[in-house]
């Protein structure tokens, strides 16, 4: 039985890491382009060696250019910014929300939870319009609001919250109520220093849609003052020609922020996920 199990786990194991190749391997070439002199991207393209990989001649150029001459720095800056405003009132909206849906009982409350789910398998493209024109009769076009409001109410984020905040024990909360805590009280003081892995949750998942968003930011906000990350990148490829290095060097710096904050908080993630009811 020993032998069956440690067999099953190596050819797991082999498939396993076949298939992360498909996925490794254009990352990797990705990385390598980057640094690159933008000459040679293609010198080594085919066949494959080693230094399709691992590149001879090594160089900062290309990310010396997005940050000198494009100003890369704005467009990073302006993620960070619209990404930690709508983490900031999302966690606040979307888990008083979830509370309501998990503690209290009012008419039409199963509606309003299947109208939250749905507004999460609904695709963004279907509403960019609608949107558009009510952000429009705001007068907020153009602004900082019309990149972060939006997406502040998220579906999901109030779907993981109520799921965390149902599986709390009764007793706990009708405890507070006997010791005189107002609903307000119990919510700040009881629910949210325990909801730490559904917090963590929603921040990583705030954060990837706000820091990959490129739809929207197109469409709401045409000022280069107000220019996202993912806005920067795509800018390098025009209607007549590509700028392949510099799109590698900035698709490179755009994508180390989600990667470190997902690698730091993995493991919250992970158990906050376990403990939302999502199997």
């Amino acid at each position: 039985m020993r032998k069956n199990g440690r067999l099953n786990t190596a050819v797991l194991f082999i498939v396993l890491s076949l298939i992360s190749l498909v996925y490794i391997i254009p990352l990797l070439w990705t990385a390598a382009s980057a640094i690159r002199p933008a000459g040679s991207i293609y010198q080594y393209a085919t066949p494959l060696t080693w230094e399709t990989f691992f590149p001879r001649e090594i160089t900062a150029d290309n990310f010396i250019h997005i940050f000198t001459r494009e100003d890369f720095g704005i467009p990073l800056a302006n993620s960070f910014i619209i990404a930690s405003a709508t983490i900031a009132f999302g966690v606040i909206v979307n888990s008083m929300a979830g509370f309501a849906l998990a503690r209290f009982s009012f008419p039409g409350k199963n509606l309003v939870f299947l109208l939250v789910l749905i507004t999460f398998m609904v695709p963004f493209e279907s509403i960019v319009i609608p949107l558009y024109i009510l952000v429009e009769k705001m007068g907020l076009i153009n602004t900082y609001a019309a990149l972060i409001l939006p997406a502040v109410g998220n579906g999901l984020a109030v779907f993981l919250f109520r799921q965390f905040f149902a599986e709390v024990p009764k007793e706990l909360l009708e405890a507070g109520r006997a010791d005189g805590a107002s609903w307000p009280r119990i919510y700040l003081q009881i629910l949210l220093p325990l909801s730490g892995p559904a917090i963590v949750t929603v921040m990583v998942m705030m954060f990837m849609f706000q820091w990959n968003a490129l739809f929207w930011p197109l469409v709401a906000a045409y000022s280069n003052r107000l220019q996202v990350v993912q806005v920067a990148v795509a800018s390098h490829r025009l209607t007549e020609e590509t700028h392949w290095a510099y799109l590698f060097g900035s698709a490179l710096v755009a994508s180390l922020p989600p990667m470190l904050l997902f690698l730091g908080l993995q493991r919250f993630y992970v158990r906050g996920i376990s403990k939302t009811g999502i199997r």
